[in-house]
This record gives structure tokens, sequence and C-alpha cells, in this order.
């Protein structure tokens, strides 16, 4: 009886700190993949500005009714009746703060706009047309 209780209390404290170890590495692990793009952002001048470039080549506009205004998003309704969400992080995006709910716009961005994806990519300006 005394072995089957020293084999379960040895069971039990094997899988707590197999669970623990397993947590601990998955926090490491997004520590190193973080520090990682930090520092390869930093290091790399001449691929920056190649991106720099790229992204002003691959600006995009899109007009159309926009409405839904929030602190991180807005919703553009085009002449299909297609809708987009367009999130934005930070700041609000330049010229949003001058339009509202019902005004037909002109967005300036850069990324991929689908319908039924995610909007991923930065808002350059909000032109009120």
């Amino acid at each position: 009886m005394k072995k089957r209780s020293i084999l379960v209390a040895a069971c039990v404290t094997l899988m707590l700190a197999t669970g623990c170890s397993a947590q601990e590495r998955t926090t490491s692990s997004a520590a190193s993949t973080q520090m990682v793009s930090a520092s390869r952002t930093e290091g790399t001048s001449d691929a920056s500005s190649a991106e720099n470039d790229m992204a002003a080549e691959n600006e995009s506009t899109i007009t159309g009714i926009i409405s839904d205004i929030k602190d991180f998003m807005f919703t553009i309704t085009d002449e299909n009746g297609v809708d987009y969400a367009i999130s934005f992080e930070g700041e609000k995006p330049e010229g949003l703060s001058s339009v509202k709910e019902g005004d037909t716009v002109s967005v300036i961005y850069t990324g991929k706009l689908e319908e039924t994806e995610a909007f991923t990519g930065t808002v350059i300006s909000v032109t009120k047309k």
C-alpha cells in the first residue's frame, strides 16, 4: 500500500513539474521571437529603406461611404455595397477626425483590404470627397 501511495505521489509531482516547465518554455520562446524581430529591424538599414520604397509603391485607394467610426476602426461601403472594416493601431489616421458617419471619403492605405479577411495594412489618410 505504501509503494502505491509513493508511486502516485511521484506521478503527480512529475505531471506538475512537466506542466510548469512547459509554461516557462512558451514564455521564453515568445521572448526570443520578439528579440529576433526587433534586432532584425534595427540591423538592416538597406532592407528597411527597400521596404519603405515598396510600401510607397503599394499604396491603394478606396472610395465609399464611411460608417461605424470607432477609436480603433471604421467601416467603408463601396459603390457596390460591399463593406470593408478597416482597423488601425495607435492614433487616428490623418483626416479621420474631420469626417463623420455618412460622408463619402477616399481612404489611402497600404496592405491588403478584403471583404472577408481582416485588414492587414496601414491607413495613410482619410479625405472627404
